[in-house]
């Protein structure tokens, strides 16, 4: 019989995988703080006219002030980015929630699943599409699983709940809040997001008249001019030329820190949910025999969506969800010309051979 691992040698990366997600999330955060903080700087006339002369005050207290004003609009922004965020990946794959009455034995064997994990079932979601791959999205709540029809038809019944255990396993260790917040800013500087594109109607009109008084604000401030004067227009004007020629690639500067420990992360995020996946599941071999599978049936296939590309992040494995009406051409990418190659996910088989030595310690030298 194998010798039986501690809890220390049991779960190895538990501690180094905390970190990670800890670095992720901080760095959004920071990157959200940075952009209130100047937002703040460029109203602070209109926010102090609006709290009176305390919101102003020097000394201790009015410093107190200004730092709660920042946090509190950081974490709203943060919580804004994450129901954004989800709202996008979700209508980029197509995927829509399903019931237990179309779905009535993928919702059985979520909720075991969940239930023998000890947390609250998913939301699931179906993406109509012949790629086999799910992924999972967090929010606050209990967060959603997506998982595609191709899928479903490839997979047999243990497999399949080898792969829902390890769509879990990112629930449970909460590295996919991170990661689905994590991909906004990235998306964002590939175009694949846009509030005013997106929007029609009063809510573009919004969208643009918002973006009008921030650049305005922003531009009369930088150059230290009177508002509404000849100055100030011709600022704002300057300001909204450089913004069209450079602002993909200073956003696209911008995001490569967050590129760059996200990738990191994603990496040992699918090492940690293979393994507690697996043992949820009861059985590494399904696992690793699921990533086999569905890594051969991708050959040929492309890569990813590209008018989703945050999408490839979240998936169990690396080629995204291609949607029938995916798009050819990709067009600009502002992350492209970097000289800098993040992987998302580790090789499928190193992940494979991981799985497979787990599957030879046997049931007792792994429980």
């Amino acid at each position: 019989m194998p010798p039986t691992r501690s809890s220390d040698d049991r779960r190895p990366d538990d501690s180094e995988l905390t970190r990670r997600i800890a670095a992720v999330l901080a760095l959004v955060l920071v990157a959200d703080a940075a952009f209130v903080a100047v937002l703040a700087y460029l109203f602070r006339p209109w926010v102090v006219a609006l709290v009176g002369g305390a919101g102003d005050s020097a000394g201790v207290a009015g410093a107190v002030g200004w730092l709660a004003l920042v946090a509190l609009s950081t974490l709203a922004l943060a919580w804004v980015q994450l129901k954004y965020t989800r709202r996008e990946l979700l209508g980029a794959a197509d995927a829509r929630s399903v019931s237990e009455t179309e779905y009535p034995d993928l919702h059985r064997r979520l909720r075991r699943l969940a239930q023998t994990a000890e947390m609250t079932p998913p939301d699931l979601a179906v993406a109509e599409t012949e790629t086999a791959n799910c992924f999972t999205v967090g929010d606050l709540r209990r967060g959603t699983v997506v998982v595609s029809t191709g899928l479903l038809d490839a997979l047999s019944a243990s497999e399949l709940d080898a792969v829902l255990a390890h769509e879990l396993a990112h629930l449970r260790n909460r590295d996919a809040v991170v990661m689905t917040l994590a991909t906004f800013l990235p998306a964002l500087a590939n175009d694949d997001y846009s509030l005013v594109r997106d929007s029609s109607g009063p809510a573009r009109t919004l969208a643009l008249g918002l973006a009008a008084v921030v650049g305005y604000a922003a531009s009369t401030a930088l150059v230290a001019v009177p508002a509404f004067s000849a100055a100030s227009f011709v600022a704002f004007g300057g300001f909204a030329a450089f913004t069209v020629l450079f602002g993909g690639v200073a956003l696209g500067l911008l995001a490569l820190p967050v590129v760059v420990l996200s990738g990191v992360l994603s990496r040992s995020r699918e090492f940690s949910a293979d393994r507690a996946g697996a043992l949820l599941a009861g059985d590494p071999s399904a696992m690793a025999s699921a990533l086999e599978k569905l890594d051969a049936e991708a050959a040929g296939r492309p890569t990813e969506d590209v008018r989703a590309s945050g999408i490839r992040e979240l998936c169990f494995l690396p080629h995204g969800l291609v949607r029938a009406d995916a798009e050819e051409d990709a067009g600009d990418d502002p992350l492209a010309g970097l000289p800098l190659d993040v992987a998302t996910h580790p090789p499928t088989e190193e992940r494979i051979a991981r799985l497979r030595d787990l599957a030879a310690e046997g049931r007792d030298g792994y429980r």
